[in-house]
């Protein structure tokens, strides 16, 4: 049997397997027709006999240098921060740019204000994650429609850019108008800023599909829902985890965004950021910054966390 040949059976196999409802397995940059070998995976260890000696691994599930690298640059980034604040900017206008310490003891460290920045965080939160579990519902059905067919495509996507090019600044109060000050109103702001992100990712990842995998599902009768399933959807995870982090961050913007201009319902970070401009209270400000920047990069973890979980439960390493 030639190898072509036998690459051939195996790919057939591999397809037959994942209609049947077994998923198979793909790597980085190889169609899913080629079996993946240890070192593709990036299995650093060749096997007992007659291969290199087993490099030592770092006994935990995350690498060293995403834990040490991020703390090196906050440590740059305050001290920095400190230089500035106590030798660069004259003591009369050192409001402009408090330094960190004040910042921690104003604005964490004093129970008042703690208690109100994070009270005003969780109305932030909620509607932010409120709008993201839509935006991405939203984003993937979209996405999935239109890659079904390309009159869907034609008909749908020039919208989605629209939606995306629309100042958002100026709608906002157009939803006051229509839908009130409220809850609704925030969690359609944060829909519209982070769909585009979900629908653009998706459908790149859905149509990512070689030509050569789709044969072979149509050579075995596959059906469009089961191509869709066990090939299109499988092969899209990684693009739509992508759009999944950046339409987390553009969540909680569109969440202070709606929160700033409406001034009504329960006080979000938006107000509470107005709150503290209006003060020249600059370590509450900052604090309220910080704290919602934190968010975004906590839901960003969160989805790069789940990619993580996924991939090795298909038998793949990140």
């Amino acid at each position: 049997m030639t190898a072509a040949t036998a690459r051939s059976a195996t790919a057939a196999t591999i397809v037959a397997a994942a209609i049947a409802g077994e998923q198979p397995e793909r790597t980085p940059g190889a169609t899913a027709v080629e079996p993946v070998s240890a070192a593709d995976r990036g299995d650093a260890t060749p096997g007992p006999v007659g291969g290199a000696p087993r490099k030592p691994h770092w006994p935990f599930a995350i690498a060293p240098i995403r834990v040490f690298a991020p703390v090196v640059v906050f440590i740059l980034v305050m001290t920095a921060w400190t230089v500035v604040s106590h030798f660069v900017i004259a003591e009369d206008s050192r409001f402009l740019l408090p330094p960190p310490e004040s910042v921690l003891s104003k604005g964490l460290l004093n129970a008042a204000t703690r208690t109100e920045i994070l009270g005003a965080l969780g109305s932030t939160v909620q509607i932010a994650l409120t709008g993201l579990i839509i935006a991405i519902a939203l984003g993937v059905a979209f996405a999935v429609i239109m890659s079904q067919a390309k009159w869907a495509e034609y008909s749908l996507y020039p919208y989605a850019v629209v939606l995306q090019t629309i100042p958002v600044l100026a709608v906002v109060p157009l939803f006051g108008f229509w839908f009130g000050y409220e809850f609704g109103s925030r969690v359609i702001v944060c829909v519209m800023v982070s769909l585009f992100p979900v629908i653009t990712n998706t459908l790149f990842g859905l149509k990512s599909v070689n030509a050569a995998e789709h044969d072979l599902f149509t050579l075995h009768g596959a059906s469009r829902w089961q191509r869709l399933l066990k090939l299109q959807l499988p092969a899209a995870f990684p693009a739509m985890i992508t759009g999944f982090k950046i339409s987390a961050g553009m969540a909680v913007i569109g969440s202070i965004v709606a929160d700033f201009f409406f001034r009504q319902g329960d006080p979000g970070i938006g107000r509470m950021i107005d709150v503290y401009r209006q003060r020249l209270a600059t370590e509450e400000l900052l604090t309220a910054l910080l704290l919602s920047s934190l968010v975004g990069l906590i839901l960003f973890w969160a989805f790069d966390f789940l990619a993580a979980r996924v991939d090795r439960a298909h038998g793949k390493r990140r």
